[in-house]
């Protein structure tokens, strides 16, 4: 999804940085939330604020309401928007 979106976008999805977290010090360390987490230029986009860190299956908040294993589409767009392009 993050890739397409990119492309969508104008942007290089070879520009995609993937970082493996393997140990709960790794999960604390990077503030990770659970897997798959997404950030664009260290942010995520979408902070679970007072979540704790670990090794976990992360779930996303669509904006329809649903829960789901990954983001609204429109908010990885939004989170892209003012990017540096290709």
């Amino acid at each position: 999804m993050l890739r397409s979106e990119m492309e969508v976008g104008g942007l290089d999805p070879d520009a995609i940085e993937v970082r493996e977290v393997d140990t709960d010090a790794a999960a604390e360390r990077e503030e990770f939330v659970g897997s798959p987490t997404i950030r664009v230029n260290g942010v995520d986009i979408q902070p679970v604020r007072g979540a704790p860190t670990g090794l976990t299956c992360r779930v996303y908040r669509r904006r329809d309401g649903r829960t789901s294993p990954l983001p609204d589409p429109e908010d990885v767009r939004e989170a892209l928007r003012g990017t540096s392009r290709r």
